[in-house]
This record gives C-alpha cells, sequence and structure tokens, in this order.
C-alpha cells in the first residue's frame, strides 16, 4: 500500500480539516479521487468529519432509512474511520490482519467509512453518482469457475474455498457457479458481499456487533432498491440482517455538525 508525504496536496473540494494528519497516510488511490468533480471521496470527508464528535449510533438510527429495520441499542458513541484511518491517521486497530485474511495478496477491500463504538462496528459503502462495485474477474471473462478455459494454471476463488473469505458463510449465494452461469451473485454483489466479509470477521476480532450500511443520495434509492432487497435477502445471520440499513446523504447531514 503506498501512501503519500510531506505536505497535504490542495483539495479544492474539501470544505474542512485539510490539514489533518490523515491526509499524509492516505493511499494514493483514495488522494486522487479527490480531484474529481464528483469525488464522492469529498462527499464523505465534507458530510462525516463536521460531525465527528457528535456522530452516535441513536442520532443514526433515528434518521428514517430508505431500507431497514426498527432497532434500539441504546447510546454508543462513534468514532470515524475514513478509508481505514482516523483523522489522527491511525489505522483502525486489527484492519490489516483481516484484510490479508480476507483478501489475500493482492487489491485489499477499502472500505469507505468506518464507525466505531464501544460496543458496535458500522462499516458503510458510500455512493453518490457511481453503482455498487462487481468482479472485475468475472466481467474481464477471467473467472476461475465460469471462464475457466481463459486462464493459464490452477487459479481458484478464494470467496468458494474454505476460510475467511468464503462468501458462503454469511451469504445464501446459491451454488458454485458453473460456465454456464449468466451473472452469479457472487459476480453481481461482489463489493458489498467483499465488505460484508471485513466488518463481520473485523468486529470478530474487536468483539463488536457488525454493522453494513449502504449510504446513497435519497434520488437513487429507486435504481438501487431492487438489488439491495435482494442482496440483503441473501444475509444468513438474523441479527446481521436486521443491522443492515440503507441511508441517505441527505438524512445524515441532519444530524447538527460539530
Amino acid at each position: 500500500m503506498t501512501y503519500t508525504d510531506g505536505l497535504n496536496p490542495d483539495y479544492r473540494r474539501i470544505f474542512h480539516g485539510q490539514d489533518e494528519p490523515i491526509f499524509r497516510v492516505l493511499p494514493e488511490r483514495v488522494q486522487d479521487n479527490f480531484r474529481s468533480s464528483a469525488s464522492e471521496n469529498a462527499l464523505l470527508w465534507n458530510t462525516f468529519y463536521p460531525r465527528r464528535f457528535s456522530l452516535e449510533l441513536v442520532s443514526l438510527l433515528k434518521q428514517e432509512p430508505l431500507w431497514g429495520s426498527r432497532l434500539d441499542l441504546g447510546t454508543d458513541v462513534l468514532e470515524p474511520y475514513f478509508w481505514g484511518f482516523n483523522v489522527e491517521g491511525e489505522r483502525l486497530s486489527q484492519l490489516d490482519p483481516v484484510l490479508e485474511k480476507v483478501d489475500g495478496p493482492g487489491q485489499k477491500t477499502e472500505v469507505d467509512l468506518f464507525m466505531l463504538g464501544s460496543s458496535s462496528l458500522i462499516a458503510v459503502e458510500a455512493k453518490n453518482r457511481s453503482g455498487l462495485g462487481r468482479c472485475a474477474r468475472y466481467s474481464h471473462h477471467r473467472c476461475p469457475e465460469i471462464h475457466p478455459d481463459s486462464l493459464e494454471g490452477e487459479v481458484i476463488c478464494a470467496y468458494w474455498e474454505d476460510g475467511a473469505a468464503r462468501f458462503s458463510s454469511f451469504l445464501d449465494f446459491g451454488e458454485r457457479p458453473e460456465p454456464e452461469d449468466n451473472q452469479p451473485p457472487c459476480a453481481r454483489y461482489y463489493q458489498l458481499a467483499r465488505t460484508l466479509l471485513v466488518v463481520v470477521n473485523l468486529a470478530a476480532e474487536l468483539n463488536l456487533r457488525p454493522f453494513l450500511w449502504l449510504l446513497i443520495p435519497k434520488s437513487r434509492w429507486p435504481g438501487f432498491q431492487r438489488e439491495w432487497v435482494d442482496f440483503a435477502g441473501r444475509i444468513l445471520d438474523s441479527e446481521l440482517w436486521r443491522s443492515a440499513r440503507v441511508l441517505n446523504w441527505e438524512s445524515v447531514r441532519q444530524i447538527p455538525s460539530d
């Protein structure tokens, strides 16, 4: 993982906190997104950074969700970790060992936002204009299960093998994909599934309750609804299903800033 050093770059889309230490340790790919005209990273930072001292689980659960069960979990003060770092630039405890265990070698799952409490760990997948991430190997016709003839040598998909990365430990994705399958659930819900694996495994290490939340613009819910409802219906654990939630940017901004 590559980090920048030296002076902070000029992020004109950041309203507050540009001098925070986190900007000296963020991976380059995260920092590059801040320069985009439709930067989801800037939207995330500008929404949660001003509220970093007033984030409580109860205040977030009071916001009317686009999808989610009614929960009464008491008070838990939450600290935001943006892309795995708090504003002081400190890495979330046990995150890297969990990513190594879940993802193995290569590109690691990059959760947009964790909110860490004394009893809760919330993983937030934040979207503005983009959609849910798909499996790149499947889209490039290099899935070991569906396109074995396109690969050189024996390649396996860890998400169908025994271990921390196995999707079927927490999700009903049906039988292992076969060459004639068209866009199986593991390819369609790849990003959400990986994020779920990370937060469940990390919460277990920290002895916390895991939550998986999707954050989108309210106007885009009709475009996300069918996929989210189908994905959420595949979550095997009932408590994990009840803790899943879809919030909108507009409702989060109703929480007073610090």
